[in-house]
């Protein structure tokens, strides 16, 4: 399972978001998994990275919806 700074780090390659270099460190570890892959001095999501981020907005998104259901059945 990802790390929520490692997703933090994929989604900002997914947005094409540049980021300092104490994390390029961590972005082996992210190549190393299958997650990113480097195409010159850029990097990018493999369909692994694309899986996991979409994963988990997915995730994300279904919480939120959770909680707004609870939300609204405190006010009836």
């Amino acid at each position: 399972m990802l790390r929520d700074e490692q997703l933090s780090i994929l989604r900002d390659i997914s947005q094409s978001v540049a980021f300092a270099d104490d994390r390029h460190g961590k972005i082996g570890e992210l190549i190393a998994d299958g997650y990113v892959m480097k195409d010159g001095d850029l990097f990018e999501l493999t369909a692994k990275g694309v899986t996991a981020v979409e994963e988990h907005a997915a995730a994300l998104g279904a919480s939120d919806v959770e909680q707004a259901s609870a939300s609204s059945d405190r006010l009836i």
